[in-house]
């Protein structure tokens, strides 16, 4: 009698494992973007120093002496005392104080969190207004095309700080007196983005006029994609090299712009010291002996715009492909 044994099925294969999905911190890694950051001395140095100069913004209640902002906290009597390393300078006054007893670097600290903050909303609104105007002149064309860009004409034919300052100006006149230091901030926000939002429409409109000629849009007109998905999830896309690299550097012009409408007196009131009035108030004292008054506030604001352009000078290196 044969022996009979059972067959066991070999055809069977191992339950099959799907490797990990990279993680989009792993992909940055192995980015030639990152690689040229890694590679690129002057990009390291300026990120870790507008790293540092926005947490010690951001961390200035608990590393700063006092609040600049709190009037009642200021004493008169440690006015005008000099930096710590001079023989008349006092702890915890490091960049002595200034003809109000408020201390230097508590000043400068708290007013950096403000001009950064005013510069990146400033940003952030042109961005998204010329962003919105330049995809929607570029892909339609015609009328409106022509109305938003001759809008964008008689912006660019006035002078930037004339408009800032004309915007701040009629703003200001026409809120009530308790609410203009209360807004201040939002007008200068407004102030600044209204002439800027005509840079990323141009540069938008131009890349938007080819897309809309290539294959894949007109295959997603034929499908009946609709208008806007077309603009946001397809041409908007391919726009964003130019415009990143403008809006990094237009994020420098944009705390400068601040500092310059704040020193002639239309920015941020005295009592709320963004590096531009600090600047303007100790220019009142420069040759009266207390140049830590506004020496210090402005090297504060040169380093913050040096690390911003030469982040952005990096970046329209990196991300031009003519230069790889």
């Amino acid at each position: 009698m044969a022996d009979i044994t059972p067959m066991t099925d070999t055809s069977k294969s191992p339950a099959p494992t799907t490797a990990p999905r990279r993680t989009r911190l792993a992909a940055l890694r192995e980015s030639d973007l990152w690689y040229s950051f890694r590679s690129h001395p002057s990009a390291i140095f300026a990120a870790c120093l507008l790293a540092f100069v926005a947490m010690s913004a951001l961390l200035a209640p608990l590393i700063t002496p006092q609040d600049p902002y709190d009037l009642a906290a200021l004493e008169l009597w440690n006015a005008e005392i000099p930096p710590i390393w001079n023989a008349q300078g006092q702890w915890p006054y490091i960049l002595g104080t200034d003809t109000q007893g408020r201390d230097i670097l508590s000043a400068i600290l708290y007013g950096s969190r403000i001009s950064l903050v005013i510069g990146f909303a400033s940003v952030m609104v042109a961005l998204a207004v010329g962003l919105s105007l330049g995809l929607i002149a570029g892909y339609f064309g015609g009328w409106i095309d022509n109305v938003i860009m001759r809008i964008g004409d008689v912006l660019l034919s006035m002078p930037f700080i004339l408009i800032a300052i004309l915007i701040t100006a009629v703003a200001t006149a026409a809120l009530p007196t308790h609410l203009k230091d209360v807004l201040a901030a939002p007008i200068l926000i407004l102030a600044i983005a209204v002439p800027s939002w005509v840079q990323y429409a141009r540069t938008v409109r131009a890349s938007a006029m080819v897309e809309r000629k290539k294959d894949y849009v007109s295959a997603a007109r034929l499908i009946r994609v609709k208008a806007w998905r077309i603009m946001l999830h397809h041409i908007l896309p391919n726009c964003m090299t130019p415009i990143l690299v403008a809006a990094t550097l237009n994020f420098g012009l944009a705390i400068l712009s601040e500092a310059t409408l704040s020193f002639l007196g239309v920015g941020m009131p005295p009592d709320q010291p963004s590096l531009g009035t600090l600047i303007r108030v100790g220019n009142q004292y420069l040759f009266s002996g207390l140049w830590w008054i506004v020496v210090f506030p402005a090297i504060q604001l040169c380093l913050i715009v040096l690390s911003v352009n030469m982040i952005g000078d990096w970046l329209r290196d990196a991300l031009n492909p003519k230069l790889r």
